[in-house]
């Protein structure tokens, strides 16, 4: 099985270039909040230096409407909702085109009773752990355990796995996991927002080098 990379948290357009480049198969651009979080026109920039290589937005609590606006301002392939969004909510933005990442944060194995509802309208589910104040790019890891029941949950369906992945790690998560894509963001910088792109390079080689593995 493939596993693919998003390389999410982009701030700047040469870091999207070289996450292109490296085989990256989706970016991320942050609009919900936290220290790597880009204005439209910023994010339009890194639209434009990503190549074709599809640009999701990363939505907290905007309304679908703002969001619509924002991805037709950046040309945004996609949006990944880490807010309390309905069904419904989901299903206007495929609708309008855009792929639609819903995304369950899990703090104990209860969380994972969360799944079977985020699946609907949704193309993709990202599961990443829960980190109070925080909606993403903390650093913090999923339980393996837990990811993997995660897994067998939505074996339908397509699993994203976020929360603390590395260079020196994402491969034994893969192994273990079996996401069908990882997403990465703290893992590859060296300070927030400012990718590395020597990690990025070991995180897309570490990635597409196992998972090409049946």
């Amino acid at each position: 099985m493939a596993v693919e990379a998003k390389i999410c948290g982009l701030t700047r357009p040469e870091d999207a270039a070289a996450a292109a480049a490296g085989g990256a198969a989706y970016l991320g651009v942050v609009f919900a909040s936290g220290p790597r979080v880009v204005p439209p026109a910023r994010a339009a920039e890194i639209v434009a230096a990503a190549g074709g290589v599809p640009v999701l937005g990363v939505f907290g609590s905007q309304p679908v409407d703002e969001i619509l606006d924002i991805a037709a301002a950046a040309g945004l392939a996609g949006a990944q909702l880490h807010g309390d969004y309905p069904g419904q909510d989901a299903a206007r933005l495929r609708a309008a085109g855009l792929e639609v990442w819903r995304v369950v944060r899990i703090a104990a194995p209860p969380d994972l009773d969360r799944l079977e509802g985020a699946t609907a309208d949704a193309d993709a589910v990202l599961v990443e752990p829960r980190v109070a104040h925080a909606d993403g790019g903390t650093g913090v890891s999923l339980d393996l355990a837990v990811a993997r029941e995660a897994r067998a949950r939505l074996m339908n369906r397509r699993m994203v796995l976020a929360g603390g992945l590395t260079p020196d790690n994402v491969a034994s998560a893969v192994a273990l996991v079996r996401p069908d894509v990882v997403d990465v963001s703290s893992g590859v910088e060296h300070l927030p927002g400012i990718k590395d792109p020597n990690k990025i390079a070991a995180f897309l080689e570490a990635v597409l080098g196992p998972s090409a593995i049946s």
